[in-house]
Formats: C-alpha cells, structure tokens, sequence
C-alpha cells in the first residue's frame, strides 16, 4: 500500500479503469479510490474510463479520455484478475499500471501488482487503503457511500461465507464517515416491472440435474422479449441460491459472438471448473464462457459430477 500512496503522489494524472461489464464492486472501486484521491490532491487530474453499470449508476458516470491523456499518466485498474477482461485497454499508453484486486490473479499484469485474494471486495481493499493513511488521505461521505456500496454487493449484503470481521470493521469505518445504509439498500432494491417479470421466467424455466445443478438460460430472445437490459438479466443468476440441496447453480447468459456463464456456489469450489471454460474468479463465485450453446451439455455434466463429488465426501 506504501508504494500505491507514493505512486499517487508521484503522479499529476491518474486513470482509473475497471473490468468489461462492471459490477457494483468495480463501480464502487473507481468511485471510492477517485474520491479519496480528488479529496486529498484537489489539483490532480483523476479519471474514470469504462462502461457503464446500470444498478449502481447512481454513483456517477465514467470520463471521456483521449489517448494524449494518457501520456505521462498513471494508470490503476481495479477489481480485474485478468488483463484480457480490462474495460479500456489503453493502460499501454500509460507510463505506470498498478493492478489492485481480490480476484484470484489470472495474470500479473501491470507494473505493480497488489492483490488479496482473501478480502470479499476490492471496494474493502480501497477502504482500508484509506484508513491506513487516514492521517494523510481524506474522503468524503460520497467516496465512503461508494466503497460501501461496493462492499454490499459483491458480498451479497454480507451473507457470503468470504465475509470476515474485518469486513465488518471496514464496513463501520464507512458508516462513521456518513454511509446512509437504509439510502444504499433502497437505491440497489429499485426494480422495474420488466425486470420482476423476468424473474418469473428464471423461477419458472430453471432446470436441475440428478445430483442437484441448477441452472437457467438467459437467450437473446428472452432479453429481447422481457425488455430487460444484459445487466439486469445476467444479475438475476442468484434467484436459484436458496433452492434447497441445490450446492451449485448457474446463469448461462447469451451475449453477441459468446455466452457467459455466472457461476456460484455454497459447496465446492468451482474456480478451477471456470479455468477450463476460459475464465475464473473466486472458489464460491466465478464466471467462464461458452463458445456456442453446443457447449452446455459438457459443461453442465461436468458441474453436476461436481456436486455428485461434493455430496459424496459431505456424507
């Protein structure tokens, strides 16, 4: 953390990129750690490049950057364990890439890396990078709503088994800095009619395998057809997570040219499975893809030997 706080401090003009399709972790990531440094270096120049995430949209919205701008800048990318999923990947540009995340790292990308693979957010690294250097660093209460918000989501209101105390110590330290928790929760709970109608589609047309997979497909034609935008559609993939004995289960989502596939679990660890479907993440959470829809059978007979495994070495 020293050596990101002299890199900081070092440079005038500061980039500060997430992963393709961001979450509220990456959202929150960006928002937080640009706050803090906008807050304490009011003349320095901070960015945010990527695209767009629609449930936490309320936090802001992303810069326009040229590629001069990058020249003499230092680039940070946060919440991104692989380079090839960096959104806006002109960290080339840069003259400095600091890599932070807690994603178990598919490649080391970038000048510096600083990963933690044990924390259950990058939004909690960037708070505790605040608090390390509190006496140096300022933040403001919409910088701690940010990182807060990150927090939220990717630990899934904190009920995943990734959640440690100290995200709880995190999580207070947000709060005693302003965090509106009942403001949060109302702002991320917002959905629309489409959206509700969705999830009848998911509840009515999810499928299970012998030993206890479940999943749904999510195809063109139903995101067409609901009205729903890829986001909204890919973030219903944890409906299926209290289905009863259902260890593992997954969303197959069809976006052009390929099909993502989001991963969870309460049981087994399925990283390594995502690994062998071009992708990763975390033991409990990951994503992985699939090239055609001629594809699934395998995977899904892969993910239903898992869980014969898991259930086997349980009893």
């Amino acid at each position: 953390m020293k050596h990101i706080f002299k890199k900081i401090k070092e440079y005038n003009r500061i980039i500060i990129h997430g992963h393709v399709r961001p979450d509220g972790d990456c959202y929150g990531s960006q928002f937080g750690l640009k706050n803090i440094i906008n807050t304490t270096f009011p003349d320095k120049e901070v960015y945010l490049v990527g695209g767009k995430c629609e449930h936490a949209s309320f936090l802001g919205s992303m810069d326009t950057v040229t590629d001069e701008m990058f020249k003499g800048a230092i680039s940070i990318v946060v919440d991104c364990g692989d380079s090839k999923r960096i959104d806006d990947k002109r960290i080339n540009l840069a003259d400095y890439v600091i890599k932070i995340d807690h994603h178990i790292p598919v490649d080391n990308y970038g000048d510096y890396q600083f990963v933690q693979e044990e924390k259950p957010a990058c939004c909690q690294i960037i708070a505790e990078f605040y608090d390390k250097f509190k006496k140096k660093l300022k933040i403001t209460k919409e910088g701690a709503m940010a990182l807060y918000t990150g927090m939220v989501t990717d630990t899934g209101r904190f009920r995943f088994d990734s959640v440690k105390s100290d995200t709880f110590k995190t999580a207070a330290l947000l709060l005693d800095l302003g965090v509106n928790v009942e403001e949060i929760d109302a702002k991320l709970s917002i959905e629309n009619l489409n959206t509700l109608k969705l999830k009848g589609y998911v509840l009515s047309n999810f499928k299970m395998t012998e030993n206890g997979f479940a999943y749904v497909c999510i195809t063109r034609d139903v995101v067409n057809e609901y009205q729903v935008s890829d986001e909204e559609a890919a973030n219903q993939v944890n409906l299926l997570s209290s289905l009863e004995q259902i260890p593992v289960w997954a969303l197959f989502m069809e976006y052009p040219g390929e099909i993502r596939i989001r991963l969870r679990s309460k049981g087994p660890a399925i990283d390594l499975l995502a690994n062998n479907y071009g992708g990763g993440g975390h033991e409990k959470a990951s994503g992985a893809k699939l090239i055609t829809w001629d594809d699934l059978p395998k995977f899904v007979d892969e993910c239903d030997l898992l869980v014969k495994k898991y259930k086997l070495e349980k009893n």
